[in-house]
């Protein structure tokens, strides 16, 4: 609770205002969602990041909320407009990736935020124009050949699938490479993430957390690849109960005697090393086969036999060559624009006159993902109309 700027009080008396330039060079938008008004600032020389303030009007109080997720930089100006529990906030003269954001204030992430943080929450999220393949999550236990299948998989559709790149907290060792091998971050930093839910999956080993974030499986994403996730049991369950939508794989052997046979070939581990990995496994495929976490169960038999099998869960059974892959869409916008809204349409114009030749026309109606990750599902299309024809 406190108090805000003066200028800030001054104008919201005023009423509702949509991308206001202020004397100091910032912008303003002011959305109101039942009780509360929320405010956006940012400064025109893109130095800051966009400021965010809320007026509750039953407590008539102004309220500083934690704000969550990655903030999107000031531009030459921005507009606002109301999505069900989410702002969408249009950046002016900023490039064509980085003019879409949302800013959420009651969706689930943000009411799991307040409710363990005791504290009014608001949090960003990108927006991103189309969608992104499910990602893969293959679990299975040590000795199975789940890494020989996804290395077979990588090798025939090498441009398709990537890897996230997981975080540490432990050193880099010999010519391990910061963002290549492992996001090497401090505990304290790791610890307040994952209480903040920005990780899908963490565990502790030897004092020293590992963990996939979402960050990284969206960078796969925006690269255009369908990400895959090698992870243990625990760690796919933890994804399962994250807000990521992804296919659900256990790759399980024929045999525990088939899988102690397959151990004792590699003669990598001692003794005591294959019995402690045995016990592991029987506990994993328990799990695994029991529970309602996988999709698809897939028995590693006969590797080639296997591999087909998980192509056909993937949707690849058949595939001959990859089609050339259409350059995604990407949206230009004035940067002098105003943006309106019908229904789940946000109509974007050019300038402040009604009357225009073209407008864009941006479809909010499926709407996927979101804080702490990107918001995908946006499409748009460019109308040589006006406003009244659409309405």
């Amino acid at each position: 609770m406190g108090e805000a700027p003066a200028f800030l009080v001054e104008d919201l008396q005023d009423g509702p205002l949509n991308g206001l330039e202020l004397k100091n060079g910032t912008c303003k938008t002011t959305t109101t969602v039942g009780d509360k008004t929320y405010v956006t600032v940012g400064a025109g020389d893109g130095t800051l990041s966009i400021d965010v303030q809320i007026f509750d009007r039953s407590l008539g109080e102004w309220v500083h909320p934690t704000v969550l997720g990655t903030k999107p930089l000031s531009c030459k100006g921005h507009s606002a407009v109301l999505c069900e529990n989410r702002i969408l906030v249009v950046k002016k003269g900023s490039k064509s990736d980085d003019q879409i954001w949302f800013l959420e204030v009651d969706t689930e992430y943000v009411r799991q935020q307040r409710k363990k943080l005791g504290t009014e929450v608001v949090a960003w999220s990108k927006g991103v124009i189309g969608n992104a393949e499910k990602p893969i999550v293959i679990s299975g236990p040590s000795g199975v050949g789940k890494g020989t299948l996804i290395s077979m998989l990588m090798k025939e559709f090498p441009s398709m699938f990537g890897f996230s790149v997981s975080h540490t907290t432990r050193a880099p060792r010999n010519m391990e490479k910061d963002g290549v091998h492992y996001h090497f971050t401090d505990k304290s930093v790791m610890e307040k993430e994952i209480k903040n839910g920005k990780f899908l999956e963490f565990a502790s080993v030897h004092g020293n957390l590992y963990g996939t974030s979402v960050e990284a499986v969206e960078v796969v994403a925006d690269a255009g690849k369908r990400c895959i996730l090698d992870i243990d049991v625990q760690g796919a369950k933890s994804v399962r109960a994250s807000s990521l939508e992804a296919i659900f794989i256990f790759v399980s052997p024929p045999s525990m005697e088939e899988l102690e046979k397959r151990l004792r070939d590699r003669g990598t581990e001692t003794e005591e090393q294959i019995l402690k990995r045995l016990r592991n496994a029987k506990a994993e495929i328990e799990q695994g086969t029991s529970s309602n976490i996988f999709d698809f169960m897939l028995y590693n038999d006969k590797l080639e036999e296997s591999y087909e099998k998980l192509k056909k869960l993937l949707g690849l059974d058949g595939f001959v060559a990859a089609s050339p892959k259409s350059a995604p869409k990407e949206i230009n916008l004035p940067v002098d624009h105003s943006v309106s809204k019908i229904d789940d349409k946000i109509i974007i114009s050019s300038g402040l006159e009604k009357e225009t030749k073209n407008l864009i026309m941006l479809d909010v109606s499926s709407l996927k993902g979101g804080a702490p990750g990107r918001t995908r599902g946006l499409d748009f299309q460019v109308i040589g109309a006006s406003l009244d024809k659409l309405c």
